[in-house]
């Protein structure tokens, strides 16, 4: 790059043949911009839905994981293009405020990039194109409000939270054990509300997975679970009502903390160092044994000598237990975490009904399980699964699963599934275009368009004719004015059509989830619609 003057003093700058190349702007970036998103949108399309197809990502370490989870599958690609990120950003977005819908989410985004590219092609401003995009989206949230029904639930009456959960278990690898998943997820989400605030405290639900046995042996712990194990074979592995000394600082003498050098000339001074390090371990175990304790968890490790003298004394205990662990047990049981032996008084110890030490098959996995802790609400879900990636994905399924269920806590309005809702919009927002004068009437068609590209896919990967389909579901839902009718993908009527209502099938998807879909989806594609320029770092 060279820059020279013309006559009059006005610069110009020289831009080599490939440094031109480099830099695309105006149409050219954002068809490039639109491409780069929907090659990203394109890769999550066969996994939408109860039938959607799994994916496989091999890390650079060799790690397997299998997941058909939108968040999941983004975040371990490694997408270099800068617009492609938006799409791993908006599933992430996604997942951090509904925790589900994170595939959906990212095909409605690249069907709405499709029509805008059609658009584009005739001409239309890519201004205009996102302001008609915008108006269509706040016709078919306004349509999913008036469509949507109210469902009443209680701690007795369980059973429309169970079918919700069960709705986004459908489409995870674990839909064979759906009813106890749900069951589970369920639960667990009660435990830890508060009902009359319309509150659910996450961090109060631990999940720990464990390989071996099947899906079915998954379990909710009335406490906490951890992947520790009794540091001493001969300690007692069952503990009732037990006093716990949550320590944070390390059973061995204290060391200096500057250089230091000590020499030993003679058997009495050996002697006496072995003595003054002997004080310090018998001091430590008094203090604990003073205060009434009869379980230690340690934070940090100890050696052999600390742990006989722990046996010795009766003093079962656990080390090297996590931070974010320690923070759990302290809050379930109700004691203070102490950072200093000096500190420790009886009113700083958490208080549990048992502890005990479990076993897993003919191997030697062993996990503690501390239960009827002080503070009833802390619960743990214990997954079991043939292996390390069924447990992973079960993992991240019941994770889904008690996000909707707290969502449905916070606001009990629900749409159906199977693409009625979608097509309920999609029929609102054209019957809505007739009445706009000028381009953005194009825009808005547009959008009706993508909406029917989630019924599509539905059917598509359902093995289904998505056309016909999504004919026959427009075709039920305006002769009966009925906006429940979805594909139906396991069920296939006498006229050979797979359309049916949605609510006799107990599909349907929270309200809140389904409108921050659209929201997210319309405002990652104005925002990409809108750059028209792409300029390198370093190339200029």
């Amino acid at each position: 790059m060279s820059l020279i003057y013309d006559e009059y003093g006005r610069p110009f700058i020289i831009l080599k043949e490939q440094q031109a190349k480099a830099r695309i702007r105006g149409l050219e970036a954002q068809k490039s911009n639109i491409l780069a998103a929907r090659a990203i949108s394109q890769i999550l399309r066969t996994s939408l839905g109860p039938k959607g197809m799994d994916k496989m990502l091999v890390s650079q370490d060799g790690d397997v994981t299998i997941t058909n989870d939108g968040a999941t599958i983004l975040s371990k690609m490694e997408v270099d293009h800068q617009v492609a990120r938006l799409l791993v950003e908006l599933s992430s977005s996604q997942d951090d405020e509904i925790g589900d819908g994170t595939t959906g989410v990212v095909v409605m985004a690249g069907a709405l990039l499709e029509q805008a590219e059609k658009l584009l092609d005739r001409g239309i401003h890519p201004v205009r194109v996102a302001e008609g995009f915008e108006k269509a989206c706040e016709v078919a949230i306004s349509t999913l409000g008036e469509i949507a029904d109210t469902i009443e639930f209680s701690k007795d009456d369980i059973e429309p939270l169970m079918t919700t959960a069960m709705t986004t278990l459908n489409s995870k690898i674990i839909n064979v054990s759906k009813r106890k998943m749900a069951e589970i997820a369920v639960n667990a989400v009660l435990c830890v509300a508060d009902l009359e605030r319309k509150d659910v405290n996450f961090d109060m639900i631990r999940t720990e997975g464990k390989p071996g046995g099947c899906l079915e042996d998954t379990e909710l712990v009335n406490g906490i679970a951890i992947d520790k194990e009794i540091s001493h074979p001969q300690m007692a592995k069952e503990i009732k009502d037990a006093k716990i000394c949550i320590l944070t600082c390390p059973f061995e003498p204290p060391r200096p903390k500057t250089k230091h050098h000590l020499d030993i000339t003679s058997k009495e001074a050996y002697e006496k160092l072995y003595e003054q390090e002997q004080k310090y371990f018998t001091d430590m175990v008094k203090q604990v044994k003073d205060s009434g304790a009869n379980l230690v968890i340690c934070q940090w490790g100890f050696d052999d000598e600390a742990n006989h003298l722990l046996l010795q004394n009766d003093l079962p205990a656990i080390r090297w237990v996590g931070g974010i662990e320690i923070e759990h047990i302290a809050i379930a049981t109700g004691g203070r975490i102490v950072p200093r032996f000096s500190e420790l008084t009886p009113e700083k110890l958490g208080k549990a009904g048992l502890v005990r030490e479990v076993s897993f098959g003919t191997s030697k996995e062993k996990m503690i399980v501390i239960e009827g802790c002080s503070n009833s609400n802390a619960v743990t879900v214990l997954v079991r699964g043939g292996n390390k990636m069924i447990v992973e994905e079960a993992k991240r399924s019941l994770h889904d699963a008690m996000c909707v269920v707290r969502n449905l806590i916070k606001d009990n309005r629900i749409v159906y599934g199977g693409g009625s809702a979608e097509v309920a919009c999609g029929i609102a927002v054209s019957k809505y275009a007739e009445s706009v004068v000028g381009v953005d009437q194009y825009a808005i068609r547009g959008f009706a368009d993508a909406l029917d590209d989630i019924p599509l896919a539905l059917a598509e990967n359902a093995g289904l004719s998505p056309i016909e389909e999504v004919a026959a579901i427009k075709s039920r839902q305006l002769s009966e004015g009925n906006a429940r009718i979805g594909v139906g993908v396991d069920c296939v009527q006498t006229d050979g059509r797979s359309t049916i209502d949605m609510r006799e099938q107990g599909v349907f998807e929270t309200l809140v989830g389904k409108q921050q879909q659209l929201q997210l989806a319309t405002q990652v594609v104005k925002m990409i619609l809108k750059i028209d320029d792409v300029i390198l770092s370093g190339q200029y």
